[in-house]
């Protein structure tokens, strides 16, 4: 659960929150344990490369230091370099996608409270799901682009759970995938033409489209908290276009379609999962520098993510949809 929901009082009054949270971490099945498990299985493995585990402490999980940019650093530094670098990524993690390394990672050691799917569905379920939209930017926004917000992310979710079950990935084809892929969890420090370093794995049992719409989602992200100007937004969203069009060579017409459909409903899901992360929070909570910078953008992430979504509940194919998604996209980073 995110701190946000936490400090809202989703788990209760205070006394009541440490209790559970001194009995979960007592728990063989906590996140954390899972977590550091995953680590040490991909240095058994010998690839992605990731950060040593130093050991576990009272539910805190410790790793050696690395050092070195960022993914998300070189994307603005080096954004013609973008499409180059992003399947550089995705290349480093072939190693899971075999059926050895699922074997190797028992279904009790996958980490699915990375889920794209599981996450959005957990937050916007049931009768709670309006009451926690109505609720955000509340300490956060200004009344006027609250309410913009507040109403395009509803209509996002809305079309969202009606797309949901036509595209989300089918139990037989799934492999092991990096579940918490992000441009700030990829690190350089041997410079960038040797193989970077992968912290806080998130491992789970999905197909790789989830991945590959993860890191989109994340990269769009990237320039829209920075705002680094038109020219780098452009490099950066035209390098995302690219490295998609990678990941669908070989495919047949129709299995293309199907994967820019899973893609974008995927990139979506994600993308208002961040965003009412930060957004719902409390004035009192400082958030990290990208959070409140997205919060910043709120408008016009919730005019990309509206816009997007409704296209892709009334556009022809799904080549016309990206297409255009790139493009607000690129508005949103410039």
């Amino acid at each position: 659960m995110s701190l946000v929901s936490l400090l809202r009082g989703a788990c209760g009054p205070w006394p009541q929150v440490r209790a559970a949270q001194q009995d979960y971490v007592q728990r063989t099945d906590a996140l954390i344990g899972r977590e550091a498990a995953q680590l040490r299985l991909l240095l058994e493995l010998g690839g992605p490369r990731v950060c040593p585990v130093a050991g576990v402490r009272r539910g805190v999980l410790f790793t050696e230091s690395v050092t070195g940019p960022s993914l998300a650093q070189l994307l603005l530094d080096q954004p013609q370099d973008s499409a180059t670098l992003l399947a550089g990524i995705f290349g480093e993690l072939r190693e899971l996608h075999h059926p050895a390394a699922v074997e190797r990672l028992a279904s009790a050691g996958a980490i699915g409270e990375r889920s794209i799917a599981a996450t959005f569905q957990r937050k916007f379920n049931g009768l709670s799901g309006p009451t926690y939209v109505q609720r955000l930017g509340a300490d956060r926004c200004a009344a006027d682009d609250r309410e913009e917000v507040v109403e395009a992310l509803r209509q996002v979710v809305v079309r969202l759970h009606r797309l949901r079950g036509r595209v989300l990935p089918q139990p037989h084809r799934r492999v092991l995938v990096y579940g918490d892929l992000k441009p700030e969890h990829v690190l350089f420090p041997d410079g960038v033409d040797q193989p970077p370093v992968f912290i806080d794995p998130g491992l789970l049992l999905a197909q790789t489209t989830v991945g590959v719409a993860k890191l989109i989602s994340r990269t769009v992200l990237t320039p829209a908290a920075s705002r680094p100007g038109m020219e780098t937004g452009k490099q950066v969203v035209h390098g995302i276009g690219v490295f998609a069009a990678g990941r669908m060579k070989g495919l047949s017409v129709k299995a293309c379609r199907a994967w820019l459909r899973d893609g974008l409903v995927l990139w979506l899901m994600d993308s208002v999962n961040i965003l009412t992360t930060y957004l719902p929070a409390p004035a009192e909570l400082p958030l990290p520098a990208q959070g409140t910078a997205l919060v910043g953008r709120a408008v016009a992430l919730a005019r990309m993510l509206d816009r997007i979504s409704a296209d892709l509940t009334t556009a022809g194919g799904p080549g016309a949809v990206r297409d255009g998604a790139l493009d607000y996209a690129q508005a949103v980073a410039a």
